[in-house]
């Protein structure tokens, strides 16, 4: 075979696999990146629907603390119930901010210690978990336990475990997924166990403490510690993509809050004023991350403070699947907000 002719069988071969490789581009996706910004929000909002979204709610928190709103869609899909700014939504994930700021007050109070092991706070589980002996407080808030995660288990969210204890047992007596501290791996089963030593330490549930030391200063009236503490009909509505049921009863451990309260929360988070003084924001610094996103079926959230224009956006959506696409689409419709917000600034 001649050089040329070896030339253009390869030139052939990689042109083919260039068409082959457009088949499988997520052109959806592409196409929400690359279309030129609206004018506002409230148009960028109204995409909602284009992007597989059933109903979403953005909240954007201002310099002053003023809350400006945008929806689109539905609060309840079935009953054509549109979406309501102050309906009540599962944050999920972002749950871990809450419990990461009650650590730190905690510390700072002498009642826990970040170096202390887990099983001097829970003896019971020495011989259940693989290095109970050598993980520390720090460790389970920084996920450097290597403990593994039990929403990782096999199918777990086609029946989520609906109490704690039938969460930990899917984890108890399987091997370490790294020795503590050599690595980082996000585990939901990390703040499963602070929250279980904030009660044993505190003599009562964490999220009361929640309520005295953060909520109430802030005066955040609208988050919860559960879905049984709540009006139902207050909460909105949750999908999975292919499964027609409504998934707001599902009680799987998230705090549930409206935008308005998330976002009082993440700038006094970012200002400092969640927290009594700097020792206690030091303590906070070294231990966790001042935003966070969350995902469970029905749910994602977005919470974020943007230094550069003085806001913290948050945004609800109701329409989930896992295999990323419409948390992609999330995060661009996420994006393109705030970038019509710096455009505005």
């Amino acid at each position: 075979m001649t050089k040329n002719k070896s030339k253009r069988i390869i030139r052939i071969l990689l042109f083919l696999g260039t068409i082959i490789s457009l088949y499988f581009v997520p052109w959806s996706i592409v196409t929400a990146w690359i279309k030129p910004l609206p004018n506002n929000i409230q148009e960028q909002v109204d995409k909602a629907s284009d992007y597989g979204f059933d109903g979403i709610v953005v909240c954007v928190n201002k310099t002053g603390n003023q809350s400006e709103f945008y929806t689109s869609g539905y609060k309840n899909k079935e009953n054509k119930i549109p979406a309501d700014p102050n309906a009540l939504f599962k944050i999920a994930s972002v749950s871990k901010l809450y419990n990461a700021v009650a650590v730190a007050k905690l510390v700072r109070d002498g009642k826990l210690s970040l170096d202390k092991t887990l099983s001097h706070y829970l003896p019971e589980l020495k011989d259940r978990i693989e290095y109970a002996d050598k993980i520390t407080l720090r460790m389970l808030v920084k996920h450097r336990s290597g403990i593994p995660n039990f929403t990782d288990t096999y199918m777990y969210w086609a029946a989520p475990k609906e109490t704690e204890d039938e969460q930990l047992a899917l984890v108890l007596g399987k091997p370490a997924n790294f020795k503590p501290d050599e690595d980082y791996e996000y585990s939901n089963t990390n703040y499963l166990l602070l929250g279980r030593i904030m009660n044993r330490v505190l003599g009562y549930n964490k999220f009361e403490y929640i309520q005295k030391e953060i909520l109430n200063p802030l005066n955040l009236k609208h988050t919860f510690g559960s879905i049984k503490d709540v009006n139902i009909d207050d909460v909105m509505s949750g999908y999975y993509v292919g499964y027609d049921t409504d998934l707001k009863t599902d009680n799987i451990g998230s705090i549930i809050a409206t935008a308005e309260d998330l976002s009082k929360f993440i700038r006094a988070l970012n200002d400092g004023s969640v927290f009594r003084d700097k020792k206690e924001q030091d303590i906070y610094s070294s231990i966790y991350k001042y935003e966070h996103t969350g995902l469970i079926p029905g749910y994602q959230t977005i919470a974020k403070y943007h230094k550069d224009i003085d806001a913290v956006v948050i945004q609800f959506t109701n329409t989930v699947n896992f295999d990323g696409y419409n948390w992609n689409m999330s995060e661009i419709m996420y994006n393109r907000i705030v970038k019509i917000l710096r455009k505005k600034n």
